[in-house]
């Protein structure tokens, strides 16, 4: 109900009386007075004058489910969505709800005290400032294809990013997005398997959305929407873009069974594309040149001595010969 009081105040720019909604929502007068309350109490300014109504003034720069259910279109992804304002890591909430909850199981936070990062490395998720989430799959595919769910979900972000805010960033692969060569977002995928089958993929991902500054270790290589745009971004929105945009990638990527048709577009905003890499294999580095990605996701490239191969997201780590990318 929260969400229906919430859009009719949206899609009007004056005032809506407490009549108009009580007839509108089939509720009373005091259930609307409690939502508005409710509303207020969350960051909503709304405006409340005796004969006239409730007028929407300003929405805050939180995380509603109910905001994020009115602008998401999609069939299942984030069909339920459960906010914490603070929790461990989002990756482990979904972990410990996957058993009995269904696929696009969506879990938000607005802090996380143990960020997951790749190959074992923290994430900073500090309050009120980013998008920190992650989200259940159920998919029927073999465990050696599920690296490819990665590749999506970065693509989708990237659509997602620049159809928000009119950037265009780029991936420096696998996952990682990039504006002006320094880091947006990060993606980190967790499957739990048998034998032949998978048991369920978690897709955790942060987006650094209006954050200020970083740490001085991170400076270097983070930035935020924010701080490229000069302005805050809507999260809500760019949570619901992410999931248009992610389920349409994977329902193509499920029924083809690998990236053929996807693979085009990743590399047009591959920042390591046809570039000079480090690979890192557990210490041990190979400089290379890379060559785009093949229908697995598994990076192509060419090393000094002019051998081909193909390596994967989880077994390497690539950077770029003078830094980051």
């Amino acid at each position: 109900m929260k969400q229906r009081v919430l859009m009719a105040l949206r899609e009007n720019n004056g005032y809506v009386s407490g009549q108009e909604l009580c007839g509108k929502l089939g509720v009373s007068r005091t259930a609307i007075w409690k939502i508005v309350n409710s509303l207020k109490e969350q960051g909503y300014n709304i405006e409340s004058v005796r004969n006239r109504g409730y007028r929407l003034i300003e929405c805050p720069d939180v995380i509603l489910p109910e905001a994020i259910k009115e602008q998401i279109n999609t069939k299942w992804f984030a069909g339920k969505i459960i906010y914490h304002a603070c929790v461990d890591s989002t990756n482990n909430e979904v972990k410990r709800l996957a058993d009995s909850e269904k696929e696009g199981l969506l879990v938000i936070a607005d802090e996380q005290t143990a960020g997951k990062g790749r190959r074992g490395r923290v994430w900073q998720s500090p309050p009120n400032s980013g998008i920190w989430m992650s989200f259940l799959l159920k998919p029927d595919i073999p465990p050696d294809k599920a690296s490819m769910i990665t590749i999506v979900a970065a693509m989708a972000a990237r659509r997602a990013v620049a159809e928000a805010t009119g950037l265009s960033p780029l991936i420096k692969w696998p996952n990682d997005l990039v504006v002006n060569g320094r880091k947006i977002t990060g993606i980190l995928t967790e499957m739990a398997t048998d034998i032949e089958s998978i048991n369920y993929v978690i897709v955790g991902i942060g987006f650094n959305v209006n954050n200020k500054s970083f740490p001085e270790e991170l400076a270097a290589t983070a930035t935020s929407l924010e701080m490229e745009l000069g302005h805050e971004v809507n999260r809500e929105k760019l949570i619901a873009l992410f999931g248009k945009h992610f389920e349409n990638i994977y329902e193509q990527l499920i029924a083809d069974g690998d990236l053929s048709r996807l693979k085009s577009e990743y590399e047009q905003y591959l920042v390591n594309n046809n570039a000079e890499v480090v690979i890192d294999n557990q210490g041990k580095t190979i400089n290379a040149r890379a060559l785009g990605i093949n229908e697995k996701g598994e990076l192509l490239i060419v090393d000094e001595d002019g051998n081909r191969q193909a390596v994967r997201a989880g077994e390497v780590s690539v950077r770029g010969v003078y830094g980051y990318v």
